[in-house]
């Protein structure tokens, strides 16, 4: 939805609003959200925020993630082994293994309203949980040494906590219990890392498994105002993106994650006080051109202005015209002349070719740009040149025609970000 506000006189300045909603997947889900707001103290800082409740690892070790730029999620799938686990089995894939998909994967984000697409791309880099054993590990293992939770588990199978399979690595931070230990480990790609049990398992369970996760997300200078909205799907089970061997078997075989990108841009243009209204004058005012009795070359006002913009966004003119790059100026005994509009816009933004906006002829009725910021512009000065053509003036001040009284007219100049 669009609001307009309109300023008595010259100019009106059109703000944006958009609300937008997006459908929900189904399945084993879970969502993901980024938000870009602006930042007037960070200008350059044009990056979305992920602002997903993060679960899990990163939950509790959030210096560890940050670092990393790591995120993670507790997802809503177990496993269940389906056999026992034998001792110094050969075959990894009836033990306990992990692959993830760690290669990027590219999915497309809509926006709800204009249907306009960007992309966004995800890769797994970390998997984690908590296995819960059939027996204590003491009883699995039996006597010896050493005699405490952590040490029966890491003689049942090594330590899962500061050793992992390689290729995976050690985020540190995890927990034993008689029957139970938790672990996360950051993955390497797509490939596999296995453990070989040293003693049979009979059974093994896998829950609050949870994943780590890294993005790269659009510009957002480059997208509409409002909501995107995609879906990426995994499959899980033996063989396929989650892959935990033939003997871990998962209670659901396919997990899907929502993405919901929100851009929050900014489109203002802000009028001096009076700024509405706009009088033309010859250089170096009326009084000087009426003592000197010389035609003026030149009559003109240039009007500044101030923006704020993070997106792009397109201009367009409108007034009293038969079209083309003129507008009227009429008087109260039927005098009339033209007047042009010419418009500069700070630096930092360009126009469609790529190059600065510097007097832009405007057009009635056609919408001009786009504009594209480079970056996020503050309240930054920009002018609108409000000018009389020659032709326009020689016609106005004509020999034998006595002028008189004051022309006037309307234009409207609209600032849209629905590009």
């Amino acid at each position: 939805m669009k609001r307009s506000t309109r300023y008595p006189g010259w100019l009106t300045i059109p703000v944006l609003f958009l609300s937008l909603l997006g459908e929900p997947a189904e399945g084993a889900t879970m969502d993901i959200r980024a938000v870009f707001r602006l930042d007037p103290a960070k200008p350059m800082h044009n990056e979305f925020i992920n602002v997903t409740p993060v679960t899990g690892h990163c939950e509790n070790q959030p210096a560890f993630c940050k670092e990393r730029e790591l995120f993670s999620l507790l997802i809503p799938i177990g496993f269940q082994s389906v056999a026992s686990i034998e001792a110094g089995q050969a075959d990894q894939r009836r033990g306990a293994m992990f692959r993830v998909p760690g290669d990027w994967r590219r999915l497309s984000v809509r926006h709800a309203d204009t249907q306009e697409e960007a992309e966004v791309e995800v890769r797994i880099v970390s998997i984690g949980g908590r296995y819960i054993l059939s027996d204590t590990a003491e009883n699995l293992v039996g006597e010896g040494e050493p005699t405490t939770w952590p040490g029966w588990h890491t003689r049942l199978w090594g330590d899962w906590t500061w050793a992992p399979p390689a290729p995976c690595r050690s985020t540190g931070g995890m927990y034993a219990w008689p029957n139970a230990r938790t672990f996360f480990w950051l993955t390497s790609g797509t490939s596999v890392c296995a453990v070989q049990a040293n003693y049979r398992i009979p059974g093994l369970t896998y829950e609050r498994m949870q994943i780590g996760y890294e993005l790269r997300t659009p510009n957002p200078l480059q997208m509409s105002s409002g909501q995107y909205y995609g879906d990426l799907t995994y499959t899980v089970g033996p063989g396929m993106d989650f892959d935990m061997g033939d003997i871990m078997r998962p209670d659901d075989s396919v997990l899907t994650l929502n993405f919901n990108l929100d851009v929050e841009h900014t489109l203002k243009v802000d009028l001096p006080p009076g700024g509405n209204k706009v009088a033309l004058e010859p250089e170096g005012g009326w009084n000087r051109w009426v003592e000197s009795g010389r035609q003026p070359t030149r009559i003109y006002r240039d009007q500044l202005f101030y923006i704020s913009a993070s997106s792009r966004f397109s201009v367009r003119m409108q007034c009293d015209s038969l079209g083309g790059t003129r507008c009227y100026l009429r008087g109260d005994r039927g005098d009339s002349t033209q007047v042009e509009v010419k418009l500069s816009l700070p630096a930092g933004i360009v126009g469609s070719g790529g190059g600065a906006v510097n007097l832009l002829l405007l057009d009635n009725g056609r919408w001009m740009g786009p504009f594209q910021p480079g970056h996020y512009l503050d309240r930054k000065p920009g002018s609108l040149r409000f000018e009389m053509p020659r032709d326009a003036i020689d016609f106005l001040l004509r020999p034998g025609w006595e002028f008189k009284g004051t022309l006037k007219g309307n234009i409207t100049i609209i600032w849209d970000s629905e590009v």
